[in-house]
């Protein structure tokens, strides 16, 4: 039998003591990552520009007796992230992960529909993905390296490396952030500092399931049918839920994985292998 005692020393929390900066943190995935986060020991930092979702994830870590800062912030704006690291330090004192998760959405178009308005869409949308995980890098990894170390865990996708009709935008933006953080894991690294990426699939979720229902309604079957096919399709046959990618960044921020660099794990339950 195992004790308490004894099972706390085999299972410590895995981020004690660190601080953490989420941006893109939404009510989803991101607020599932900073409440698992919180739970490991995490004090946790939360960026997006809505500002009362953002409240909700503080109240959130919180909840989990961890302290919580939440600052509306625009990833795609140099002053909006300068302001976001002098936040967290004068808060928290330092960083020691940051997990970057920006995304505006997709629009599925096919390029020979792409309007002047929709031309401009793609374009922010690509900029806060990449651009966006630049500037924070860029202004919080200082801290990192100041202090010896850190970790960067970016989230791009399995579109980052398989491109398809109507997703372009979100293919060119995650697969930027997946390039560019091989380059900072090279800059980065003779400093301590680790840069991985996390790349899901698709993830159960309200989004997810609606869009299965409006395929069932357009094909005359029933949703079981679509869901049964699609998680067929898949190794595991299950859809990865929102806390399995989140384990998979916790892991990454740790310092379980402190030989870890540069390197990239798929949480898709076998939907796509690279």
């Amino acid at each position: 039998m195992v004790t308490e005692l004894a099972l706390g020393t085999l299972m410590p929390m895995m981020l004690e003591g660190k601080v953490a900066v989420i941006t893109g943190a939404g009510p989803g995935l991101g607020r599932t990552l900073a409440v698992l986060m919180a739970r490991e020991g995490a004090d946790v930092a939360v960026a997006a520009r809505s500002k009362d979702t953002l409240e909700s994830i503080a109240e959130a870590v919180r909840a989990e007796g961890r302290a919580a800062l939440a600052v509306p912030t625009d990833v795609s704006r140099p002053d909006q992230v300068r302001r976001l690291a002098a936040a967290v330090i004068e808060r928290f004192g330092r960083v020691d992960v940051l997990v970057n998760a920006a995304f505006p959405g997709t629009h599925r178009k096919n390029v020979l529909d792409m309007d002047d308005d929709y031309l401009e869409l793609w374009r922010s949308a690509v900029e806060i993905a990449t651009y966006g995980t630049l500037l924070a890098c860029r202004h919080l990894a200082p801290h990192m390296v100041a202090a010896g170390g850190g970790s960067i865990v970016n989230l791009t996708s399995m579109s980052s490396r398989m491109g398809y009709a109507g997703r372009s935008d979100y293919a060119a933006g995650k697969a930027g952030v997946h390039l560019l953080s091989h380059c900072l894991a090279d800059e980065l690294g003779p400093s301590g500092v680790r840069v991985n990426c996390v790349a899901p699939g698709w993830i159960a979720s309200d989004v997810l399931d609606g869009w299965m229902r409006t395929r069932a309604e357009a094909e005359g079957v029933p949703y079981e049918e679509i869901l049964a096919r699609d998680t067929a399709a898949m190794a595991l046959r299950r859809i990865a839920s929102e806390e399995d990618v989140a384990r998979a960044v916790i892991f990454l921020a740790s310092d379980q994985a402190k030989a870890t660099t540069g390197a990239t794990i798929d949480v898709n339950a076998g939907q796509h292998f690279t």
